[in-house]
């Protein structure tokens, strides 16, 4: 098994073209394959698909509970909390929790030693899982509306796909953010996906700083070649970055995309390249594991 994250500095660069188009390539191949849609703020992956819903689990966090006929507004929850979550005003005996704010770590438990703090589930988010020829294939995880942080359904769906004796394809977040830094940490190789634009560039150095100090292996696809100038191919010359391929800058390409179509049954040649590309990786990460 590998993981392979698809990840992009900023959003809108391609990085859903290309993991829909692995996915879809490595199916037609026969390939075992699973594509984890972890942009939970926006998931699209599954448009593409003729699927069925196979099922669905809740993500839920434990968030504090103050019962303020125990509370003696001591204010140690308060001070124990990172994260600003507990609102406290003692002389009027005012204690509150801002559940949005909460991360669920437990902390004001730990600091309170009356017993008023107890715990109650909020959910989070949804990790749907959907079927293509009667085989588990997308795992998709989708953020309620309002919530902070879609860090923990994010891993929640990354976690369905841990025992999968397949290639995993991790959709990734846009931004080099939380939720960009959580999935890309359970990958194996990061194929960062770019444009030859300055702000392109821009948001490829930060993704590739942040690659760089958590240690992970990464190359770079430069979609839309052809549009811009060649500031990203300089500096990935410059810094010794792989191109492991190259996507024209194309209307039809746009077109296909824009009607939720999957672009390499109509360009197979974008396909194969793919395809070429993944058993690359997938040969380099064997050797090095060796």
């Amino acid at each position: 098994m590998i993981k392979i994250a698809v990840a992009s500095g900023k959003g809108g660069t391609g990085k859903t073209l290309v993991a829909t188009n692995i996915f879809h390539t490595l199916l037609s191949k026969n390939e075992d394959v699973l594509l984890v849609d972890c942009d939970a703020e926006a998931p699209n992956a599954v448009a593409f698909f003729k699927t069925m819903k196979s099922g669905s689990s809740e993500v839920n966090m434990m968030v504090p509970v103050i019962d303020t006929d125990k509370c003696i507004y001591c204010g140690k929850c308060h001070e124990y909390c990172n994260y600003n979550a507990i609102f406290i005003i003692p002389p009027m005996q005012i204690i509150k929790v801002i559940e949005d704010l909460c991360h669920g770590c437990g902390a004001c438990s730990v600091a309170c030693e009356y017993e008023s703090v107890t715990e109650k589930p909020v959910s989070l988010g949804i990790v749907t899982t959907f079927e293509i020829d009667g085989q588990r294939r997308i795992i998709e995880s989708r953020m309620n509306t309002g919530v902070m942080s879609p860090v923990a359904v994010i891993l929640a769906a990354i976690n369905q796909a841990e025992n999968a004796n397949s290639v995993v394809i991790l959709d990734s977040p846009p931004g080099t953010s939380c939720p960009f830094i959580q999935t890309v940490a359970r990958a194996d190789y990061v194929i960062l996906v770019t444009e030859p634009t300055p702000f392109g560039l821009s948001d490829l150095k930060q993704s590739i700083d942040t690659l760089r100090k958590i240690n992970k292996p990464y190359g770079v696809i430069i979609n839309r070649s052809g549009l811009g100038n060649n500031d990203v191919y300089e500096y990935l010359n410059l810094e010794n970055i792989p191109i492991l391929m190259e996507i024209p800058f194309s209307r039809e390409i746009a077109g296909l995309y824009s009607q939720g179509e999957i672009v390499s049954v109509k360009i197979p040649s974008l396909g194969e390249n793919l395809y070429r590309m993944v058993r690359n990786l997938t040969a380099q990460n064997g050797n090095s594991s060796n």
